[in-house]
């Protein structure tokens, strides 16, 4: 799944970050405020339609704010706020901070599992001019580093038994595990993070799905509510 970007949340009306999103009966969402004036220039048609696909609708849908949507929106903008106070912060709670600073925090950009250290940009460079450090194993930056070196040979990781479901070193590969199926540990972390992204967008999916579906729900017993009130009515006057 492709990274999430702003502009996957912005008002097609306005083109800015969705302010109180509503989502219309089509699957598309706007500001509320956005939208509810579109709408008030085609009172005169007795027709409402979407701005993005033109979809029309015989009666003014009503709109209800899509919670989940609002949410990430928020999110973004808070992610958005962070970048803009520039360069790589550091967070105690979550952030992985570089072994070699001195003095203020800065956040790492990558763990050596050779090291079992965690180095911020500037303090990775040697591992990137010198020909011996060139051949360290560099991951995401973790906490857990020592949990990537084998307790029984003190080396690194680097190969993952599918046979036994379990991260092991070159020695062990050779020993209990020989003959088993093995594959690198960089092909088994990519394995996972793909089956991950498909596991997110499966859920964002049916997230959307489950929204349209409320949004029609909706729309359907408010039409119905209408349509009884004006038989009603009707019938009253025919009375």
């Amino acid at each position: 799944m492709a990274q999430i970007q702003t502009e996957s949340f912005s008002c097609s009306v306005c083109l800015e970050p969705l302010k109180e999103p509503v989502t219309v009966p089509c699957g598309h969402s706007y500001c509320r405020m956005c939208i509810s004036r579109f709408w008030d220039g085609e009172k005169e048609k007795d027709v409402y339609s979407c701005p993005q696909c033109r979809e029309t609708f015989t009666a003014r849908p009503v709109l209800m704010k899509s919670t989940m949507l609002a949410e990430l929106v928020d999110q973004l903008k808070e992610m958005s706020v962070k970048d803009a106070a520039g360069g790589p912060s550091f967070d105690a709670a979550e952030d992985v901070a570089c072994d070699v600073c001195v003095g203020r925090k800065v956040k790492a950009f990558k763990s050596c599992l050779n090291c079992v250290a965690s180095y911020c940009e500037e303090h990775l460079q040697p591992h990137h001019q010198s020909a011996a450090l060139k051949r360290h194993t560099l991951v995401n930056p973790s906490k857990k580093l020592q949990e990537n070196i084998c307790s029984r040979h003190d080396e690194v990781m680097k190969m993952f038994c599918r046979t036994d479901q379990q991260f092991i070193c070159f020695l062990c590969s050779m020993e209990e595990h020989k003959g088993h199926h093995l594959v690198s540990a960089a092909a088994e972390h990519t394995e996972r993070q793909r089956e991950l992204q498909e596991s997110k967008a499966d859920i964002y999916k049916n997230i959307q799905d489950r929204e349209k579906e409320l949004v029609f729900t909706r729309l359907f017993t408010s039409s119905h509510v209408s349509a009884m009130a004006t038989a009603l009515w009707k019938t009253t006057l025919k009375a």
